[in-house]
């Protein structure tokens, strides 16, 4: 599987190559960059009933959570992990998309990235495509997945997401064709 990561260096084709040129992008800028965990978080018992549906994680009281504050660097071969999530009222995701404080349909192709590619929102409601089984679907970023924090009431008491995630709804795992059995953790590049 592949995940067409060009619309995050060109902000979704609005950016020529010459231009992210002048503003002091380069290719090899992005390729440089490393990305480390920036600390961790202990984990504490949710008060109420963790939502598990997708196979979410729940937090585990008194382990340590890696988080980060980036991601791996953007390429054509960026490896990523393709996770399951729902972004409907009530779903795993535990509350409105951060770039338009609303709820999405599981059938509509949309996506929440890891907080370096989410980069505190400019990638709001703009597209990326993700390649896979022979197939090929456009999804929006309608939010992050939160690397920083996790294990509280605002993240579902979801622990922080790895670096490298992009959560997709039902619409985008459809659309490739991958089978129901097979949803919720699949390694991309």
């Amino acid at each position: 599987m592949v995940i067409d990561f060009s619309s995050e260096i060109v902000d979704d084709e609005k950016n020529s190559q010459p231009e992210r040129e002048r503003n002091g992008l380069h290719k090899n800028d992005i390729d440089a960059q490393t990305c480390n965990p920036s600390g961790s978080l202990r984990g504490q018992k949710p008060p109420v009933e963790c939502n598990t549906q997708n196979d979410s994680e729940c937090c585990v009281e008194g382990r340590s959570y890696t988080t980060y504050t980036c991601s791996p660097p953007v390429s054509s071969r960026t490896k990523a992990t393709l996770t399951l999530n729902s972004f409907e009222e009530g779903g795993d995701v535990g509350g409105k998309s951060a770039c338009d404080g609303q709820f999405h349909s599981d059938n509509t192709p949309v996506v929440a990235q890891a907080i370096g590619w989410y980069k505190r929102g400019s990638r709001c409601n703009n597209f990326i495509t993700i390649y896979g089984n022979g197939r090929s679907v456009r999804a929006k970023v309608v939010d992050e997945c939160d690397s920083t924090m996790g294990c509280d009431e605002e993240h579902a008491y979801q622990p922080p997401c790895p670096n490298n995630i992009v959560d997709a709804s039902k619409a985008v795992w459809k659309t490739l064709g991958i089978p129901k059995n097979n949803w919720g953790n699949l390694a991309i590049t």
